[in-house]
């Protein structure tokens, strides 16, 4: 990867990645939320049906069976700069612990302008009695060019409100998660599969 400033396709407009974090519990124990990120097909529903409808994954092609180290997917979607096209691989499965991928994401803004980012994805989860505590960071490595709102990450005083932003498609794509685990952990306790 090219470093940061350099010229060329992989070049990086950031002076310095950006992190944000979420966190939620859910009563769903660990291991059927960590099933639930493996299960690449249902981040179409936590992270696409029941998001914003202004913040969404659109479609997500994805091999069937749990994902492991090494699994590629494919995700389109939309948010309030325009739409992106996404290409991930996962870069961690740890059941029931860690589950991490990294996307190389397109984005076309609804001006037209086009801007290319890697983006790291991680969750943990950690046991609390009966449920567990997931722990959600995204750490953008890289954007090509900070078009549009982008260039907030440029600006030190207005740096936070692009965090704040993210942070918050973050804690309602980890709230979702949490509910759909624990939905689905209902079901299994009945014997049911969805």
């Amino acid at each position: 990867m090219a470093g940061q400033g350099t010229s060329g396709p992989r070049v990086n407009a950031l002076r310095k990645e950006v992190a944000v974090g979420a966190e939620a519990t859910s009563r769903a124990p660990a291991e059927v939320v960590w099933d639930l990120l493996a299960d690449l097909r249902s981040h179409r529903e936590w992270g696409g049906e029941r998001q914003k409808r202004n913040t969404r994954l659109l479609s997500l092609d994805a091999p069937e069976g749990p994902a492991k180290v090494g699994t590629e997917f494919r995700t389109q979607g939309r948010d309030p700069l325009g739409t992106f096209t996404d290409r991930s691989v996962v870069t961690e499965a740890t059941r029931p612990s860690v589950f991490e991928f990294v996307t190389e994401a397109h984005l076309e803004t609804k001006k037209g302008k086009v801007t290319d980012w890697t983006v790291v994805h991680r969750y943990e989860l950690e046991p609390t009695g009966a449920g567990c505590r997931i722990r959600y960071t995204v750490r953008i490595t890289r954007i090509s060019e900070l078009i549009g709102a982008l260039a907030l990450f440029k600006v030190p005083g207005l740096r936070s409100l692009g965090m704040k932003a993210s942070a918050g498609v973050g804690k309602r794509g980890v709230r979702n998660l949490a509910r759909l685990a624990e939905e689905r952990g209902m079901d299994h306790g009945k014997g049911e599969q969805r």
